[in-house]
């Protein structure tokens, strides 16, 4: 059975930080592209960053370049967002993804970036 386990996230004010981490269990880690995505309310799923299976590509979405850092660990079978300067807009559930020939999903985590 697999399983993805989002953890992290929380309540932080304008211009701090987090860091998210997706525990996957049950598939064959390193063979997975995996992937953030986001969806705030009243708004469609969107992609904020994904990286390869060995973690040498990663891809950013407009909004959240030079500011979030996907990596991956594949001993621990762990993908991290790091998420700095965050803003007010930056808020929503952020699910974790795994992709090869089918795909996977997180139950998701909230981030709320509040004053």
């Amino acid at each position: 059975q697999v399983q993805l386990v989002e953890s992290g996230g929380g309540l932080v004010q304008p211009g701090g930080s987090l860091r998210l981490s997706c525990a996957a269990s049950g598939l064959t880690f390193n063979r997975y592209a995996m992937s953030w995505y986001r969806q705030a309310p009243e708004k469609e799923r969107e992609l904020v960053a994904s990286i390869s299976s060995t973690g040498e590509s990663t891809n950013y979405a407009d909004s959240v370049k030079g500011r979030f850092t996907i990596s991956r660990d594949n001993a621990k079978n762990t993908v991290y967002l790091q998420m700095n300067s965050l803003k007010p807009e930056d808020t929503a559930v952020y699910y974790c993804n795994a992709v090869r020939y089918v795909e996977y999903w997180g139950q998701g985590t909230q981030v709320t970036v509040s004053s």
